[in-house]
């Protein structure tokens, strides 16, 4: 009822704005909806979806980008050479770059990013995607020399990734709250917990952009995030949170609704260094109790495809192995018997605040009751599921998106938040690292996904659909989302 009332409220404030006659009517921004405020605005030194979704392409850019379809394009570094052995890149640096504080951007800028990011020192949450560099020379002012210590097959995509941005050593300690990059947008000002403002970089080095502005705005609460688009408030939600309301915005005119795919594979995240998930029976057991469907239905109104392991089904690699543990309540008990629990035990579960984890925590909280397992649901704010949860690994139970593209690598490092790190999945990736091109590359990714299908490690939930909304004037957004990003570099509005 509380829920029902909440929507109400908001239904009847955006009533009363529309009334009114609406926001005033801006010429050339944009004003964008986000669930989540980022923790700082530096894509380089934390782990939250929520920073690369409003800088990266906008504000910073790497030597390569990820485009609107997951292919590996140029950004800094307008072409490279790769030697035969695969051990040695050459990449040529575009003329005139500058950063937006006027300093250039050159070779010896991205040799300190990626030093720095390979650092023993580094907050780098991916730190893994820079392990294969055993050392970066600056060739000339424009260009760089990176040589690997083994080859490493999603090289070019990785340092396309945004925590691969290029950053300049003058401003690097002060990214987090004024971030200063090369991209077609500069930082203007943060209003915490309201608005991130950009406005468009004049001195860009390549092609400008067409909006003058792009304004991100908080908006946390769904039905408050339904209300402000049907005000106007809001022009876009990229990720609309308040899938539930979607029915009521379908057939009107002034929107449009995007229905997209994501790299985000959904899972119910499991400690496998704590008892009694140490145990693989304990987690064939979680694995049973799942119901995907159920969980679909009321976690995202029924959006998302269900996964059965941490691979994302529109890749060509892609294996269904959602059949590998099927719903069975009985053989769950059975196996919790069988672990020591034959009364099952007491376990927590931290969601952070997005409202898939929130929802489907409920469900699985439930789901998991039934084989015996008696869930606590602890909610955290984003920050607290970043410092317990993914650095220090202080956590039962979790569930959260997986975003980052091609991922399925995070299984095998030691000191990853789910601490799984088996020695076969690690010679897997090792292999994978050494296969040249697509074809070498599949067999072994299928590998990869049924060993960690079958030894339980997390319970692999759905795959999270991109949900967009937004005026049916704004052209050029992304319908799927490749990676974190909500590129803004070809969006424009289209003439009444």
């Amino acid at each position: 009822m509380k829920s029902v009332r909440r929507i109400a409220a908001a239904l009847a404030c955006a009533l009363a704005l529309a009334a009114c006659g609406g926001p005033q009517t801006r010429v050339n921004d944009v004003r964008l909806g986000i669930a989540l405020e980022p923790p700082n605005l530096d894509p380089t030194s934390g782990a939250a979806a929520a920073t690369d979704e409003i800088v990266y392409a906008n504000v910073f850019e790497g030597l390569t980008r990820i485009g609107a379809h997951g292919e590996v394009l140029p950004a800094l570094a307008e072409r490279w050479d790769i030697s035969p052995d695969r051990l040695t890149y050459i990449f040529h640096l575009h003329e005139g770059v500058r950063f937006h504080d006027g300093t250039s951007c050159d070779a010896a800028d991205v040799k300190f990013s990626l030093d720095r990011a390979r650092a023993p020192e580094s907050t780098n949450a991916q730190k893994g995607l820079f392990e294969p560099i055993a050392s970066v020379e600056i060739v000339d002012p424009l260009t760089v020399k990176v040589t690997l210590t083994r080859p490493a097959g999603d090289f070019l995509f990785n340092m396309g990734w945004g925590d691969a941005v290029i950053v300049a050593p003058e401003s690097a300690a002060t990214n987090a709250v004024k971030p200063i990059g090369t991209g077609p947008f500069r930082f203007s000002r943060w209003l915490r917990g309201t608005q991130i403002e950009l406005v468009r970089n004049p001195d860009y080095w390549g092609a400008p952009a067409r909006l003058d502005a792009a304004i991100f705005v908080v908006i946390p609460d769904p039905a408050a995030a339904y209300a402000a688009l049907l005000a106007g408030d809001i022009d876009s939600f990229p990720n609309f949170p308040a899938v539930e309301l979607l029915p009521q915005i379908e057939g009107d005119p002034r929107f449009a609704i995007v229905i997209g795919t994501t790299e985000g594979e959904t899972i119910l995240a499991i400690n496998n260094a704590r008892k009694p998930f140490d145990d693989l029976r304990v987690r064939q057991a979680i694995a049973h109790a799942i119901d995907r469907k159920a969980l679909i239905l009321g976690a995202s109104e029924g959006y998302g495809v269900p996964i059965g392991s941490h691979f994302p089904p529109h890749d060509p690699a892609y294996v269904d192995l959602t059949g590998t543990y099927p719903y069975d309540i009985a053989a769950g008990r059975r196996l919790l018997a069988e672990a020591g629990f034959p009364d099952g035990f007491k376990a927590t579960m931290k969601l952070p605040p997005v409202a898939y984890a929130r929802r489907g925590g409920e469900i699985l909280a439930q789901q998991l009751k039934a084989i015996g397992i008696d869930v606590a649901i602890e909610n955290v704010e984003w920050a607290q599921w970043l410092d317990q949860v993914f650095t220090n690994g202080d956590f039962d139970l979790t569930i959260v998106s997986h975003t980052e593209p091609r991922d399925i690598a995070i299984y095998g490092r030691d000191d990853y938040y789910f601490h799984y790190a088996k020695p076969a999945f690690k010679a897997l990736m090792a292999e994978l690292d050494l296969a040249a091109d697509d074809a070498a590359r599949r067999p072994i990714l299928q590998a990869a996904q049924r060993m960690l299908a079958e030894d339980a490690v997390n319970g692999f939930l759905f795959q999270l659909p991109k949900i967009g909304v937004w005026n049916a004037r704004l052209m050029g957004q992304w319908a799927d989302a490749p990676v974190q990003a909500n590129d803004l570099t070809a969006v424009y509005w289209r003439e009444p």
